[in-house]
Protein backbone atom coordinates (compact mmCIF):
# COMPACT_ATOMS: atom_id res chain seq x y z
CA UNK A 1 0.00 0.00 0.00
CA UNK A 2 3.14 2.14 0.47
CA UNK A 3 4.54 1.79 -2.89
CA UNK A 4 1.43 1.66 -4.84
CA UNK A 5 -1.01 4.63 -2.62
CA UNK A 6 -2.99 5.47 -5.63
CA UNK A 7 -4.24 1.57 -6.13
CA UNK A 8 -7.40 0.33 -4.58
CA UNK A 9 -6.96 -2.06 -1.71
CA UNK A 10 -10.37 -2.55 -0.67
CA UNK A 11 -11.25 -6.23 -2.03
CA UNK A 12 -7.50 -6.96 0.04
CA UNK A 13 -8.46 -5.60 3.11
CA UNK A 14 -12.41 -7.65 2.83
CA UNK A 15 -9.72 -10.38 2.07
CA UNK A 16 -8.00 -10.43 5.06
CA UNK A 17 -10.81 -9.71 7.27
CA UNK A 18 -12.24 -12.90 6.07
CA UNK A 19 -9.17 -14.74 6.16
CA UNK A 20 -9.25 -14.48 9.69
CA UNK A 21 -12.33 -15.79 10.28
CA UNK A 22 -11.53 -18.82 7.74
CA UNK A 23 -8.46 -19.08 10.07
CA UNK A 24 -10.80 -18.95 13.19
CA UNK A 25 -12.99 -22.13 11.94
CA UNK A 26 -10.03 -24.00 11.05
CA UNK A 27 -8.82 -24.19 14.34
CA UNK A 28 -12.26 -24.82 16.13
CA UNK A 29 -12.84 -27.62 13.74
CA UNK A 30 -9.41 -29.37 14.50
CA UNK A 31 -9.73 -28.34 18.22
CA UNK A 32 -12.55 -30.66 18.69
CA UNK A 33 -13.09 -34.59 17.69
CA UNK A 34 -12.11 -35.73 14.49
CA UNK A 35 -15.57 -36.34 13.98
CA UNK A 36 -16.71 -32.28 14.56
CA UNK A 37 -13.83 -31.84 11.84
CA UNK A 38 -15.08 -34.74 9.24
CA UNK A 39 -19.29 -32.99 10.02
CA UNK A 40 -17.58 -29.69 8.97
CA UNK A 41 -15.68 -31.19 5.44
CA UNK A 42 -18.83 -32.55 4.72
CA UNK A 43 -21.06 -29.09 4.86
CA UNK A 44 -18.49 -27.52 2.87
CA UNK A 45 -18.41 -30.52 0.04
CA UNK A 46 -22.33 -29.64 0.55
CA UNK A 47 -22.12 -25.41 0.16
CA UNK A 48 -19.70 -26.15 -2.68
CA UNK A 49 -21.61 -28.57 -4.52
CA UNK A 50 -24.70 -26.82 -3.90
CA UNK A 51 -22.81 -24.12 -5.47
CA UNK A 52 -22.16 -25.20 -8.60
CA UNK A 53 -25.32 -26.21 -9.11
CA UNK A 54 -26.63 -23.09 -8.95
CA UNK A 55 -24.51 -21.69 -11.43
CA UNK A 56 -24.90 -24.77 -14.16
CA UNK A 57 -28.58 -24.95 -15.78
CA UNK A 58 -29.83 -27.99 -14.72
CA UNK A 59 -32.94 -29.86 -16.69
CA UNK A 60 -36.24 -30.29 -14.20
CA UNK A 61 -36.34 -33.79 -15.49
CA UNK A 62 -33.07 -34.15 -13.33
CA UNK A 63 -34.23 -33.66 -10.21
CA UNK A 64 -34.46 -37.48 -9.06
CA UNK A 65 -30.61 -37.13 -10.02
CA UNK A 66 -29.83 -34.53 -8.00
CA UNK A 67 -30.82 -36.18 -5.72
CA UNK A 68 -29.00 -38.93 -6.07
CA UNK A 69 -25.96 -36.63 -6.02
CA UNK A 70 -26.40 -35.13 -3.08
CA UNK A 71 -26.75 -38.18 -1.34
CA UNK A 72 -23.52 -39.45 -2.16
CA UNK A 73 -22.10 -36.67 -0.39
CA UNK A 74 -22.69 -38.14 3.06
CA UNK A 75 -21.58 -41.60 2.00
CA UNK A 76 -18.32 -40.43 0.40
CA UNK A 77 -17.10 -39.05 3.91
CA UNK A 78 -18.61 -42.29 5.88
CA UNK A 79 -16.26 -43.93 3.91
CA UNK A 80 -13.75 -41.73 5.33
CA UNK A 81 -14.92 -41.46 8.87
CA UNK A 82 -14.58 -45.76 8.89
CA UNK A 83 -11.09 -45.16 6.81
CA UNK A 84 -12.23 -47.65 4.20
CA UNK A 85 -9.80 -46.78 1.50
CA UNK A 86 -11.35 -48.41 -1.09
CA UNK A 87 -14.38 -47.97 -1.48
CA UNK A 88 -13.52 -43.95 -0.85
CA UNK A 89 -11.08 -44.13 -3.69
CA UNK A 90 -13.72 -45.63 -6.23
CA UNK A 91 -17.03 -44.53 -4.88
CA UNK A 92 -17.89 -41.11 -6.77
CA UNK A 93 -15.29 -41.95 -9.30
CA UNK A 94 -17.06 -45.36 -10.46
CA UNK A 95 -19.93 -46.23 -8.92
CA UNK A 96 -21.49 -43.21 -8.84
CA UNK A 97 -19.99 -42.11 -12.44
CA UNK A 98 -21.97 -45.15 -13.76
CA UNK A 99 -25.18 -44.50 -10.97
CA UNK A 100 -25.96 -40.93 -12.23
CA UNK A 101 -26.51 -41.55 -15.77
CA UNK A 102 -28.38 -45.21 -15.29
CA UNK A 103 -31.22 -42.69 -13.34
CA UNK A 104 -31.15 -40.33 -16.27
CA UNK A 105 -32.09 -42.72 -19.07
CA UNK A 106 -34.64 -44.46 -16.53
CA UNK A 107 -36.39 -41.04 -16.89
CA UNK A 108 -36.36 -40.99 -20.01
CA UNK A 109 -35.07 -37.80 -21.71
CA UNK A 110 -32.39 -37.75 -24.09
CA UNK A 111 -32.22 -34.11 -25.27
CA UNK A 112 -29.14 -32.26 -23.34
CA UNK A 113 -28.15 -36.04 -21.83
CA UNK A 114 -24.30 -35.74 -21.99
CA UNK A 115 -23.83 -32.48 -21.02
CA UNK A 116 -25.89 -32.68 -17.83
CA UNK A 117 -24.54 -36.17 -16.58
CA UNK A 118 -20.94 -34.46 -17.50
CA UNK A 119 -21.85 -31.80 -15.26
CA UNK A 120 -22.93 -33.36 -12.58
CA UNK A 121 -20.42 -35.88 -12.07
CA UNK A 122 -17.06 -33.42 -12.77
CA UNK A 123 -18.97 -31.09 -10.11
CA UNK A 124 -18.72 -34.72 -7.76
CA UNK A 125 -15.31 -35.16 -8.51
CA UNK A 126 -14.49 -31.37 -7.93
CA UNK A 127 -16.25 -30.13 -4.75
CA UNK A 128 -16.71 -33.94 -2.96
CA UNK A 129 -14.05 -36.21 -4.26
CA UNK A 130 -11.29 -33.66 -4.16
CA UNK A 131 -12.10 -31.86 -0.93
CA UNK A 132 -12.22 -35.73 0.42
CA UNK A 133 -8.92 -36.58 -0.05
CA UNK A 134 -8.25 -33.47 3.01
CA UNK A 135 -10.68 -34.97 5.20
CA UNK A 136 -9.13 -38.66 4.68
CA UNK A 137 -5.64 -37.24 5.72
CA UNK A 138 -7.15 -36.72 9.25
CA UNK A 139 -8.16 -40.82 9.85
CA UNK A 140 -4.58 -41.59 8.38
CA UNK A 141 -2.32 -43.54 11.12
CA UNK A 142 -0.27 -41.58 13.53
CA UNK A 143 2.99 -41.59 12.35
CA UNK A 144 7.07 -40.81 13.65
CA UNK A 145 8.16 -37.29 12.23
CA UNK A 146 11.31 -35.41 13.36
CA UNK A 147 9.43 -33.90 16.22
CA UNK A 148 7.03 -36.31 17.53
CA UNK A 149 4.08 -38.23 16.77
CA UNK A 150 2.44 -36.79 13.61
CA UNK A 151 -1.08 -36.74 13.73
CA UNK A 152 -4.06 -36.45 11.15
CA UNK A 153 -5.33 -33.03 12.36
CA UNK A 154 -1.35 -31.81 11.74
CA UNK A 155 -1.36 -32.95 7.83
CA UNK A 156 -4.74 -30.91 7.36
CA UNK A 157 -2.97 -27.96 8.77
CA UNK A 158 0.41 -28.35 6.77
CA UNK A 159 -2.13 -28.75 3.46
CA UNK A 160 -4.77 -26.14 4.60
CA UNK A 161 -2.23 -23.27 5.31
CA UNK A 162 0.51 -23.62 2.31
CA UNK A 163 -2.62 -24.09 -0.06
CA UNK A 164 -3.80 -20.81 1.44
CA UNK A 165 -0.93 -19.00 1.91
CA UNK A 166 0.20 -19.99 -1.76
CA UNK A 167 -3.28 -18.19 -2.93
CA UNK A 168 -2.15 -15.32 -0.88
CA UNK A 169 1.81 -14.73 -1.83
CA UNK A 170 0.36 -15.27 -5.94
CA UNK A 171 -2.01 -12.38 -4.71
CA UNK A 172 0.24 -10.47 -3.04
CA UNK A 173 3.19 -10.41 -5.31
CA UNK A 174 1.38 -10.20 -8.65
CA UNK A 175 -0.52 -7.10 -6.97
CA UNK A 176 3.18 -5.85 -6.23
CA UNK A 177 5.47 -6.58 -9.67
CA UNK A 178 3.11 -8.61 -11.90
CA UNK A 179 3.63 -7.56 -15.38
CA UNK A 180 3.47 -10.14 -17.54
CA UNK A 181 0.52 -12.49 -17.56
CA UNK A 182 -0.07 -15.73 -17.69
CA UNK A 183 -3.30 -16.80 -18.81
CA UNK A 184 -4.89 -13.46 -19.93
CA UNK A 185 -7.86 -15.31 -21.25
CA UNK A 186 -8.94 -17.75 -18.17
CA UNK A 187 -7.73 -15.37 -15.26
CA UNK A 188 -6.42 -11.41 -16.27
CA UNK A 189 -4.99 -11.04 -12.79
CA UNK A 190 -2.73 -14.33 -12.73
CA UNK A 191 0.38 -13.32 -13.83
CA UNK A 192 4.02 -14.75 -13.79
CA UNK A 193 5.47 -12.94 -11.22
CA UNK A 194 2.63 -14.29 -8.96
CA UNK A 195 3.60 -17.52 -9.78
CA UNK A 196 7.13 -17.74 -9.18
CA UNK A 197 6.48 -15.11 -6.19
CA UNK A 198 3.77 -18.01 -4.88
CA UNK A 199 6.06 -21.06 -5.37
CA UNK A 200 9.14 -19.34 -4.10
CA UNK A 201 7.11 -18.38 -0.55
CA UNK A 202 5.19 -21.76 -0.57
CA UNK A 203 8.24 -23.90 -1.24
CA UNK A 204 10.24 -22.37 1.88
CA UNK A 205 7.08 -22.35 3.83
CA UNK A 206 6.53 -25.81 3.37
CA UNK A 207 10.42 -26.59 3.85
CA UNK A 208 10.82 -24.66 7.16
CA UNK A 209 6.96 -26.45 8.07
CA UNK A 210 7.60 -29.69 7.09
CA UNK A 211 9.57 -31.80 9.71
CA UNK A 212 7.18 -30.09 12.34
CA UNK A 213 3.58 -31.28 10.80
CA UNK A 214 4.74 -34.35 8.72
CA UNK A 215 6.70 -37.25 8.81
CA UNK A 216 8.24 -35.72 5.49
CA UNK A 217 12.17 -34.74 5.38
CA UNK A 218 12.85 -31.45 4.48
CA UNK A 219 13.75 -32.14 0.75
CA UNK A 220 9.99 -33.82 0.29
CA UNK A 221 8.74 -30.73 1.97
CA UNK A 222 10.17 -28.99 -0.06
CA UNK A 223 8.82 -30.76 -2.94
CA UNK A 224 5.25 -30.96 -1.59
CA UNK A 225 5.70 -26.88 -1.80
CA UNK A 226 6.40 -26.94 -5.14
CA UNK A 227 3.26 -29.77 -5.90
CA UNK A 228 1.13 -27.58 -3.53
CA UNK A 229 2.00 -23.42 -5.23
CA UNK A 230 2.17 -25.08 -8.81
CA UNK A 231 -1.17 -27.26 -8.38
CA UNK A 232 -2.66 -24.57 -6.12
CA UNK A 233 -2.48 -22.12 -9.32
CA UNK A 234 -3.71 -25.19 -12.01
CA UNK A 235 -6.78 -25.42 -9.89
CA UNK A 236 -7.31 -21.60 -9.52
CA UNK A 237 -7.09 -21.12 -13.18
CA UNK A 238 -9.26 -24.16 -14.22
CA UNK A 239 -11.93 -23.43 -12.02
CA UNK A 240 -11.69 -19.66 -13.22
CA UNK A 241 -11.95 -21.30 -16.80
CA UNK A 242 -15.41 -23.10 -15.78
CA UNK A 243 -16.97 -19.72 -14.55
CA UNK A 244 -16.03 -18.01 -17.51
CA UNK A 245 -17.82 -20.50 -19.91
CA UNK A 246 -20.54 -20.21 -17.24
CA UNK A 247 -20.18 -16.17 -17.39
CA UNK A 248 -20.00 -15.06 -13.81
CA UNK A 249 -16.89 -14.25 -11.75
CA UNK A 250 -17.60 -15.41 -8.75
CA UNK A 251 -19.22 -18.60 -7.71
CA UNK A 252 -21.41 -16.56 -4.75
CA UNK A 253 -20.69 -14.27 -2.00
CA UNK A 254 -20.56 -15.76 0.95
CA UNK A 255 -17.48 -14.64 1.47
CA UNK A 256 -16.64 -11.25 2.01
CA UNK A 257 -13.63 -10.08 -0.75
CA UNK A 258 -13.49 -14.02 -1.91
CA UNK A 259 -16.70 -14.30 -3.68
CA UNK A 260 -18.45 -18.58 -2.59
CA UNK A 261 -17.54 -21.63 -1.64
CA UNK A 262 -16.10 -22.90 -4.77
CA UNK A 263 -14.14 -19.75 -5.13
CA UNK A 264 -11.60 -20.30 -2.01
CA UNK A 265 -11.86 -24.02 -2.55
CA UNK A 266 -10.50 -24.07 -5.97
CA UNK A 267 -6.95 -24.95 -5.79
CA UNK A 268 -7.45 -27.19 -2.93
CA UNK A 269 -9.49 -29.44 -5.61
CA UNK A 270 -6.34 -29.70 -7.19
CA UNK A 271 -3.84 -29.76 -3.83
CA UNK A 272 -5.87 -32.13 -1.52
CA UNK A 273 -5.67 -35.08 -3.81
CA UNK A 274 -2.09 -34.37 -5.58
CA UNK A 275 -0.65 -33.92 -1.52
CA UNK A 276 -3.00 -37.14 -0.31
CA UNK A 277 -1.87 -38.97 -3.00
CA UNK A 278 1.94 -37.86 -2.28
CA UNK A 279 2.60 -38.54 0.81
CA UNK A 280 0.48 -41.85 0.73
CA UNK A 281 2.47 -42.65 -1.59
CA UNK A 282 5.87 -42.01 0.63
CA UNK A 283 4.81 -42.93 4.11
CA UNK A 284 1.99 -45.13 4.27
Amino acid sequence: MRLHPARSYVELKLRIQTWWWLTAGLFLALSFNRGVALVMMTLVSFLAFKEFISLISTRPIDNAVLILAYLAIPVQYLWVHIAWYGMFIIFIPVYVFLLLPLRMVIAGETRGFLRAVGTLHWGLMTTVFSISHMAYLLVLPAHAGAHGEVRGEMLVFFLLVLTQINDVAQFLWGKMLGRHKVAPKVSPNKTLEGLLGGVATTTLLAWLLGSWFTPMSPLYSALAGVLISLFGFTGDVVISAVKRDIGVKDSGSLLPGHGGVLDRLDSLTYTAPLFFHYLYYLYY
